[in-house]
């Protein structure tokens, strides 16, 4: 339904479009045990929509040794192809992810940094029954507690050596359950904002500018965090007229055109895996262009 609205809106059909690059939804994500696991039936919507589907982008990384995660640094590295490096791009999404991007093409690494906006978000809807703190307006009026922002920061995962990645699940914030609403939300935004910044420890270079995509750019009082925390110019990546929202889905189309042409989707820098590694899995459409 939301691939035919998305034609609908912009007076597109099958016989314009070549490839859907197809994520699904992340219902688990278990890299250590090669798992990772999409809602979404490329088969069925290639059918539904007479338009070949790219999908499974995760599986053959996954089973090649490596995270299946980030898939989206090798888009991040072709958006700044012309900017001054080295650079870092940051996708604050449920997780946030960041590409650390330097002067020669295998310049290059990327991981998942923390929480992104998921943790905050579900604090949000629990109290509020708001689906997110709408320009971080909640923290705004709390006060992050410091003593719990040092618990949250001892997670196993934070000393781990990149590459790696995460489940949206993997923290548990029940030390936060007797805060107040906006105390609780202003120590979340603080854990996403630090751990964000501290992403930078493991950079091979210090970065020229890092750029802020996804929806938590959004969250006025997480930037202003951001702001502080980090040491270099940090803009949402809009200020390079490019969608801060639309990124990640964008990456998938670009991933899925990579997979029809057999380049790589991952690098051993980016997710771990053992080679450079293609994947996809290609749904052919009875009514589609032939592939």
């Amino acid at each position: 339904e939301a691939v035919e609205e998305l034609l609908k809106v912009n007076s597109l059909d099958a016989s314009t479009i070549d490839v859907i690059g197809f994520h699904g939804q992340t219902i688990t994500h278990r890299p250590e045990i090669g798992l990772s696991l999409q809602i979404g039936d490329g088969d069925l919507l290639a059918q539904k929509t007479g338009i070949n589907v790219v999908h499974s982008l995760r599986q053959n990384d996954l089973a090649n040794k490596g995270q299946g995660a980030p898939l989206v640094p090798l888009y991040h590295q072709a958006l700044v192809r012309d900017q001054p490096k080295p650079i870092a791009i940051v996708n604050i999404g449920g997780v946030a992810n960041v590409t650390w991007i330097g002067q020669k093409e295998d310049d290059i690494l990327a991981f998942d940094t923390g929480p992104g906006n998921a943790l905050l978000n579900d604090w949000i809807l629990k109290h509020t029954q708001q689906p997110y703190d709408k320009n971080g307006e909640i923290a705004a009026k709390g006060n992050c507690d410091p003593t719990l922002l040092s618990q949250l920061l001892e997670h196993r995962f934070f000393s781990k050596i990149p590459p790696k990645s995460l489940d949206r699940n993997d923290f548990k914030t029940d030390i936060l359950d007797h805060l107040s609403t906006e105390d609780g939300a202003a120590t979340l935004t603080a854990f996403t904002a630090h751990t964000i910044a501290n992403a930078a420890n493991y950079y091979p270079k210090e970065v020229n500018q890092w750029y802020i995509a996804g929806g938590g750019r959004h969250n006025t009082t997480l930037m202003n965090m951001l702001t502080k925390l980090i040491k270099a110019p940090n803009t949402p990546i809009d200020t390079l007229k490019l969608d801060g929202d639309a990124i990640e889905a964008q990456a998938f189309a670009f991933l899925a055109i990579r997979s029809l042409l057999k380049l790589p989707l991952s690098l051993p820098t980016t997710t771990g895996v053992l080679k450079p590694c293609t994947g996809g899995v290609l749904s052919i459409s009875k009514t589609g262009i032939p592939a």
